[in-house]
């Protein structure tokens, strides 16, 4: 009777009394109300008092202020996450000696953890994660010598991690993620043999890692990353022998890595990336018979890539871009048919490409720009059925592209830019109908553009720039409805600027310079509303600028240098601005360019008035004569005859 009365004074200060779970709760006066087993999520032990309470995701919106703490002394079990609870957790929870599990997880709590809540000796697992909860974690928490779970993540808490969690023998799981704490990680961490899980990522942690977490055998997982610890990988990190998961990314740690890494027999995932790590990366990593993520990328390391990489067979995603590693590419990557992602990009690799890698039937992803690799592209490309993104510019590639390639077909993003690649574009290249991006910028290809190009309809970024295409531009281009980017300068382009580009309304820069592209600059154009950036420089364009330019109010940047236009420039803001040297016959009211006078300015207009109207004033004029002579003649005639006067 009075656990019930006080579980309804609580339920009475809720905020939101109908939308709650707790319809079942309720009081009747002459019944001896016990809520075991008939209110929701009430539970008693055998003498019908109330020893657990389960309201996860109930629909509460209040506080814990009227919990009735003191009037539940056998209360075991307590899981309120998932509501709306808001306001501090009253240090009356010191009176829940009983207790064993403590869930507030997933709600609004603000304040302090109080440091009474170390007085609660039975207690094992204490989330108190996705929260507001501020203020030191209370070193009082290392009282709680039967603790196997804490999770504190994501919450705003600071300071430092108290060293009194070294007494904590018992905890398997420490979760403080997400959040503001400071200082080092205490080496007292190093007693607790038990601990399986260790996740202190996203903080503000500095200092040094403690060697003691060597002595951890029992840990499968140790997130440290995105903290600002600095100094050297502990060589005993190299005895977690039950470690899968390994993440010290995203710190200011230095030197090499320990070889002893290489003796974690059961590690899966290793991520070092972001760091400031030197050296060479140990040949022992190869020895990672469970490998299935390695990303050493951004850092300082230098030498050779371990040859045996993939050895178990596992590796999905190799990263190691952005280093200085010299060398070729491992052997060990050729027939690693598990991998998913590869990232060498940004590195000083050689080898022949052609002989480095095989057909990969899950590979989504390879980023091998800006090496020194030679070669050429290998037909096997085409059989990686899942390849999404091949990137190799930047090399020293040689040969043509080979129309195997078309039969990866799921590729979104193919970069074969700045390499020395001849030949003209395969025309079934039309196959790779999932095109999104598509860079052959800068190399040596040359020819038309295929007509088949017309069937990458999701194509958005095209560049062929700096090549030797030629012919005209052909105006398939105007199937290409979503394209934004398109780059066609520095070719050999000839003939006139094809209207149907004026279709893609999506563009948003278009550049066409250093051509031979001649005849006026056509006046569909205009449509193309979205357009940003404009270069048509460097060409043989003659004519008027279409007065309807005047309507393209996105353009800001606009250069029509050395071309052969005259006349007037539009009255278009971004021409204000625009580089139009080199166009002797432009005029207007700005910088550089002679003023337009009134019959330069209507000079075409005047032409097309003056063909339309002499022919008018010609027929008119010649009707004129006629009737003139005409009527002349009759006046001589009745002057000869008078009787002709009088019947007239």
């Amino acid at each position: 009777m009075v656990e019930a009365e006080a579980l309804l004074k609580w339920k009475a200060s809720f905020q939101n009394q109908t939308k709650n779970n707790l319809t079942s709760w309720a009081y009747y006066p002459k019944v001896n109300t016990i809520p075991c087993n008939v209110w929701t999520g009430i539970s008693c032990n055998s003498a019908a008092s109330v020893n657990r309470i389960n309201l996860t995701n109930s629909g509460i919106q209040g506080t814990l202020h009227e919990f009735p703490f003191l009037s539940l002394p056998n209360l075991e079990y307590i899981d309120l996450s998932l509501n709306q609870l808001f306001g501090a957790i009253p240090s009356q929870i010191s009176s829940l000696s009983k207790l064993i599990y403590f869930d507030l997880s997933y709600n609004q709590l603000s304040g302090k953890i109080p440091p009474e809540i170390g007085l609660l000796n039975n207690l094992q697992a204490l989330h108190l994660n996705e929260n507001q909860l501020n203020g030191s974690i209370p070193q009082e928490i290392g009282q709680l010598k039967f603790l196997n779970e804490l999770a504190l993540q994501t919450n705003n808490l600071q300071g430092a991690i108290p060293p009194s969690f070294g007494n904590l023998k018992q905890l398997i799981m420490i979760y403080l993620y997400n959040n503001q704490l400071s200082g080092s990680l205490p080496s007292e961490i190093g007693n607790l043999k038990s601990l399986v899980e260790l996740c202190i990522d996203d903080n503000n942690l500095s200092g040094t890692i403690p060697s003691s977490l060597g002595d951890l055998t029992n840990l499968t997982r140790l997130y440290l990353f995105e903290n600002n610890i600095s100094g050297t990988i502990p060589k005993e990190i190299g005895n977690l022998e039950s470690i899968v998961e390994l993440e010290l990314n995203q710190n200011q740690l230095n030197g090499p890595i320990p070889t002893s890494l290489g003796n974690l027999s059961n590690l899966e995932i290793l991520f070092l990336n972001n760091n400031q790590l030197s050296g060479s990366i140990p040949q022992e990593i190869g020895n990672l018979m469970k490998l299935t993520v390695l990303e050493l990328d951004t850092n300082n390391f230098s030498g050779y890539l371990p040859q045996n990489i993939c050895r178990g067979g596992s590796l999905q995603n190799f990263t190691v871009s952005s280093n200085h590693v010299i060398g070729t590419i491992p052997k060990g990557l050729q027939n690693c048919k598990s991998l998913v992602r590869v990232h060498l990009e940004g590195n000083q690799l050689t080898g022949n490409i052609s002989e480095d890698f095989g057909a990969y039937p899950n590979l989504n992803f390879i980023d091998l720009r800006h090496n020194n690799l030679h070669g050429e592209i290998s037909q096997l490309w085409g059989q990686c059925p899942q390849l999404a993104t091949l990137r190799i510019t930047g090399n020293k590639l040689t040969g043509s592209i080979p129309p195997e390639i078309s039969h990866a077909t799921q590729i979104h993003e193919l970069d074969l830019s700045s390499n020395s690649l001849v030949g003209v574009i395969p025309k079934k290249f039309g196959r790779l109908t999932s095109l999104v991006k598509l860079m052959l910028n800068g190399n040596q290809l040359w020819g038309p553009i295929p007509s088949e190009f017309g069937s990458l309809t999701y194509i958005e970024y095209l560049d062929l720039s700096t090549n030797k295409f030629n012919e005209s531009i052909p105006g398939i281009f105007s199937d290409l409805l979503k394209l934004h980017y398109l780059n066609l300068s520095n070719d050999k382009f000839s003939q006139e600027i094809p209207f149907q580009l004026g279709k893609l309304f999506h563009m948003f820069q278009l550049d066409l310079s250093h051509n031979s592209l001649e005849g006026k600059i056509p006046s569909e154009m205009s449509s193309m509303q979205s357009l940003e950036t404009l270069n048509l420089s460097q060409n043989n364009l003659t004519g008027l600028i279409p007065t309807s330019f005047d309507e393209m109010h996105g353009l800001n940047d606009i250069d029509i240098s050395y071309n052969q236009l005259r006349g007037p420039i539009p009255n278009n803001k971004a021409f204000q601005n625009a580089r139009m040297e080199g166009n002797n016959g432009l005029c207007g009211n700005v910088g550089g360019l002679k003023p337009c006078n009134h019959s330069v300015e209507h000079k075409h207009t005047s032409k097309k008035a003056f063909l339309i109207i002499f022919p008018i004033l010609g027929v008119l004029l010649l009707a004129f004569l006629t009737f003139a002579l005409i009527e002349r003649r009759r006046r001589k005639r009745r002057k000869k005859d008078p009787e002709i006067e009088i019947y007239a």
